[in-house]
């Protein structure tokens, strides 16, 4: 493809919004944008300068002729739209999850893989600065065999924000899938692609949250929490996602090693922290310890001085990375960009596809089912 990609937007919201500002940002044509309500799609538009804007997925389409579509919706709005943009052989960009089922983001997967047209999944925090770096320094032998990883983060997050599609397993809520998405991607980008196995439990911690008119930028939902949480008119949606997760996993290392490297993740979503969440890489000869959930930053190596040291990140790194503050915009700009390359013909490296959104699925769904337990009560 010579010409500018055409990339047509579903999702009116933080995540549709950004999605359209990263396909800017790699040049490609951005003609239009799809949601729910008449009045906020064309309130988006106009705000994004936007030619076109419209509530129907298919006759926009038909109008835009869209190259790629992006689709910035919850999990669960997923399968109708994605379907009909393959079938009119529309390359996709799709943020997590792909679907709200193993079932079905398999399904999407195959029907991508036939019709021949490309894909990519938004579990882009891969992309993180200070996680390229702990990948060339693991590439490297910095820390020699690859042995351990580990993930663990508290989020402290509001109890009463308003109920809405992160509290809905069918809507493509939990933590599973708007967490864990990102570390599974974070963990096997630097160690290897290739999962070989998985265990893990989940645990409700909320179990109902306040509903409230108006909410539409996720990013805001925090602003519409009720002043009176005790006010005996307030309506309670029941939530039935998992709010805490504990996950362990196996994979392949892409490096020489004698055995799988294991995975430990642990997220409390309602827990408050009292250390740095952080993100280690542990291998023979040293370790790699990034501060921050996601892997923000700072990076200190433990290597043959015996020593933590900080290092800071390297300028072709720097370089590389789209000069954006904000985390989840940067990421989706990087990925974005390797999308439309790849699109045209300019050699890429390997990055997230349906592929692994639907790998991350079907073990969601296996985590989620929460029975390899062994009752060990009456052993003496």
């Amino acid at each position: 493809m010579s010409e500018k990609p055409k990339v047509l937007i579903m999702g009116t919201g933080f995540a549709g919004q950004g999605h359209a500002e990263a396909f800017r940002y790699a040049s490609a044509d951005v003609v239009g944008i799809v949601g729910r309500t008449e009045g906020v799609v064309h309130e988006v538009a106009e705000k994004l300068e936007l030619p076109y804007a419209g509530t129907d997925w298919e006759q926009a389409l038909r109008d835009c002729k869209p190259d790629v579509v992006s689709i910035g919706t919850p999990g669960g709005a997923h399968v109708e739209p994605i379907t009909k943009a393959i079938e009119y052989g529309c390359h996709v960009f799709c943020d997590k999850p792909l679907t709200a089922s193993g079932d079905s983001a398999k399904t999407l997967y195959e029907l991508a893989v036939a019709k021949g047209v490309k894909t990519a999944f938004a579990a882009s925090f891969c992309y993180m600065p200070e996680i390229l770096h702990a990948r060339k320094l693991v590439a490297d032998g910095a820390i020699g065999e690859p042995l351990e990883v580990e993930g663990i983060s508290h989020f402290n997050l509001e109890r009463y924000i308003p109920f809405g599609w992160s509290h809905r397993s069918e809507a493509g809520g939990g933590r599973l899938n708007n967490n864990f998405t990102h570390m599974l991607s974070i963990a096997t980008s630097v160690i290897g692609e290739k999962i070989l196995a998985i265990n893990g439990e989940v645990r409700n911690d909320m179990g109902k949250a306040p509903i409230v008119e108006g909410v539409h930028n996720f990013k805001t939902r925090r602003d519409f929490i009720p002043e009176d949480i005790n006010d005996p008119d307030l309506q309670w949606g029941e939530t039935d996602v998992e709010w805490s997760y504990t996950v362990l996993a196996q994979l392949e290392s892409r490096y020489p090693a004698r055995n799988p490297v294991s995975v430990l993740f642990k997220h409390g979503g309602m827990h408050p922290r009292f250390n740095e969440d952080h993100i280690v890489f542990y291998g023979s000869e040293g370790a790699i310890y990034i501060k921050g959930h996601y892997g923000s930053g700072p990076l200190f190596l433990f290597d043959d001085r015996k020593e933590w040291r900080e290092v800071a990140l390297p300028e072709e790194i720097a370089a590389a990375v789209p000069d954006i503050e904000d985390d989840t915009q940067r990421n989706w700009t990087y990925l974005v960009r390797e999308f439309v390359n790849d699109i045209q013909g300019i050699p890429v490296a390997p990055y997230p596809t349906f592929r692994e959104g639907s790998q991350y699925q079907q073990i969601i769904d296996l985590i989620r089912r929460n029975d390899r337990w062994v009752d060990v009560s009456r052993l003496l």
